[in-house]
């Protein structure tokens, strides 16, 4: 009979650095951002569209991946960090061929923001 480990004793010793922590929380928000305005480009439709919505998906998908990757200490994190910087650059450019909508701008800081942290935590220069 195996021995199980207590319910509140965590799985890793090791805390998540305050950098990863505000990473990872950053690309938590752009995520959500992305998917709300992912959201309300289906509803207002038209092919105009079609490229945010490209950048808002992959934005999306990657942000949320990243922070996953992050939360457990992958070693290839600081690679999918660039990654995601990458498609939040993207994505914010993307959102600001439309500077006009509130949300798309809301969502280009987000992408911005996270792309600063994402870099940082890659390493990369700024």
């Amino acid at each position: 009979m195996t021995q199980q480990q207590p319910a509140t004793e965590p799985l890793s010793k090791e805390m998540l650095s305050k950098e990863m922590q505000d990473c990872v929380q950053a690309c938590m928000t752009c995520h959500g951002v992305c998917e709300e305005a992912m959201s309300a480009c289906l509803r207002r439709g038209g092919e105009d569209r079609t490229r945010i919505m490209r950048a808002l998906l992959d934005c999306s998908e990657m942000t949320r991946v990243c922070a996953d990757m992050m939360m457990r200490r992958s070693p290839l994190h600081n690679e999918m960090c660039m990654m995601c910087a990458q498609a939040c650059d993207l994505c914010a450019e993307a959102c600001m061929t439309m500077p006009e909508d509130e949300l798309m701008t809301r969502c280009a800081e987000s992408c911005r923001r996270c792309s600063e942290m994402c870099r940082a935590m890659a390493g990369a220069p700024m």
